[in-house]
């Protein structure tokens, strides 16, 4: 079985109606590319906050899922969002099939957070789901969102549940992971870039599952926060995108 992947490592910011802009440009470039699914990082349509205008991020995804749904793509789509049935803020990762249905979100489980006690930062911000798994055309697949999947220690005071080991005993055989990192350039960024590119490979391999990640480029002007890219159950790259700036991408996994 064959899955093609796009991804847009793309500027995420506080502005919605930038933010998908750039997301319908990714969108093109996907169909272009004959992709089943585009992978955006994390927060790319809201903004990676909890502050964001609700009615602003709804009206972006009814565009943006409907240009998908015309151009027969499908979409796993970083956003932040109010959910209408219970009124939490949750930071989602969103599946849609090429048809646009719904297939649900992976809501982040592993938040970041001080050290403090009690916790501060987006660990109080966001409210969490239980961990699944989706069905995409006929193959399992999951989400994670940054620190799901590399439990920064020094980004979270929550222990690491392994979460990429959970989807692969799920039976999920790609997973989608959706970054938005911090980064400053100093010695601090590029220690996290070697502990964020160590963990996805090494995940992959021990989880046997393929990992399709992609962080936002903003600022342009500095390298991302990990690499973005295609890594392999065996542990090697795929594909790699660019370290800095946008990078609009395609790889396509045999499963």
């Amino acid at each position: 079985m064959q899955l093609r992947v796009a991804a847009a490592q793309m500027r995420v910011t506080a502005d919605v109606e930038a933010n998908r802009e750039s997301i319908l440009r990714a969108i093109d470039f996907a169909a272009g590319e004959n992709a089943d699914i585009l992978l955006t990082p994390e927060g790319s349509l809201s903004g990676y906050t909890p502050s964001f205008d609700q009615q602003k991020v709804a009206e972006a995804l009814a565009a943006v899922t409907g240009a998908a749904r015309a151009k027969r793509v499908g979409l796993a789509l970083g956003t932040c969002f109010v959910e209408p049935d219970d009124g939490l803020c949750y930071n989602e990762l969103r599946f849609y099939e090429r048809d646009g249905a719904y297939l649900g979100c992976h809501t982040k489980i592993l938040r970041c957070g001080s050290m403090d006690e009690p916790p501060a930062g987006e660990i109080n911000d966001y409210a969490a789901k239980p961990l699944r798994t989706f069905q995409f055309q006929g193959l399992t697949v999951g989400g994670l969102i940054c620190n799901d999947l590399w439990a920064n220690p020094a980004c979270t005071p929550m222990p690491d549940p392994h979460l990429t080991q959970q989807l692969s005993k799920l039976g999920a055989k790609v997973i989608l992971h959706a970054i938005n990192g911090g980064r400053d350039g100093g010695e601090g960024s590029r220690v996290a870039w070697q502990y964020h590119e160590a963990n996805v490979r090494m995940r992959a391999q021990a989880g046997k599952v393929w990992i399709a990640t992609v962080d936002n480029c903003d600022p342009v002007d500095l390298p991302c926060s990990e690499q973005s890219g295609v890594a392999g159950p065996d542990g090697y790259w795929a594909f790699r995108a660019r370290p800095q700036g946008e990078h609009f991408f395609a790889h396509t996994i045999c499963v």
